[in-house]
């Protein structure tokens, strides 16, 4: 009795690991959307990034994405990647990927970046040109171009939709009380309410 309690824990938690892996195998070369019935090689093609070639940073940071919702040929592909473009100054808020590590590769400018593990210790770097830098699966991180000029960099992802959480967004801009952010931020309601009014702007 023993014995067979002991083995389905063990089916139990390899269970457990499995659910909370990246994106699950596929038993098929490809995955083809529901309305199709055929493809050539177009699907397997994605034109997005043409108009980030030759284009210059706006006036914010802005993110070029060829993910599952820009690009259905990455279904089951366990990929997706983006163009991050960083005006001087600008800076891609702490946020979090849920479904996999982020690979950053610097390719132009220079860059402030770092995480924060479960150990809330933070992880920093300066890159430049040509450098790559690791964002761990799920911990909070950041980039920050803090130089007079424009910087570039593409990040791929292990995951066909790796998910974004921006920290502030989802802090302040959800409906969560304004009492529960007082408190849990050891301030006044006065100051939360210029946080979420900031974020509106």
């Amino acid at each position: 009795m023993a014995l067979s309690a002991l083995f389905l824990l063990l089916i139990a938690s390899s269970s457990l690991h499995l659910a909370s892996s990246g994106d699950p195998d596929i038993t098929s070369d490809f995955i083809l959307p529901a309305n199709a019935t055929a493809v050539d090689g177009s699907f397997f093609s994605f034109t997005g990034m043409r108009t980030v070639v030759n284009t210059p940073p706006s006036g914010n940071f802005t993110v070029f994405k060829a993910a599952l919702a820009e690009f259905p040929a990455l279904d089951g592909q366990s990929v997706s990647m983006a163009v991050l473009m960083y005006p001087a100054g600008s800076v891609n808020p702490p946020h979090t990927h849920p479904r996999s590590a982020e690979l950053l590769f610097l390719i132009q400018g220079y860059l402030e970046v770092g995480f924060v593990d479960t150990a809330n210790k933070l992880y920093t770097q300066t890159l430049q040109p040509g450098d790559m830098f690791v964002f761990p699966k799920g911990l909070v991180h950041f980039q920050f171009c803090n130089s007079q000029s424009a910087a570039v960099a593409i990040s791929a992802f292990g995951s066909a939709n790796a998910g974004t959480v921006s920290v502030p967004r989802s802090v302040f801009a959800t409906g969560i009380d304004d009492d529960v952010l007082a408190k849990s931020f050891k301030t006044d309601v006065a100051t939360i309410e210029k946080l979420k009014a900031g974020l509106q702007a």
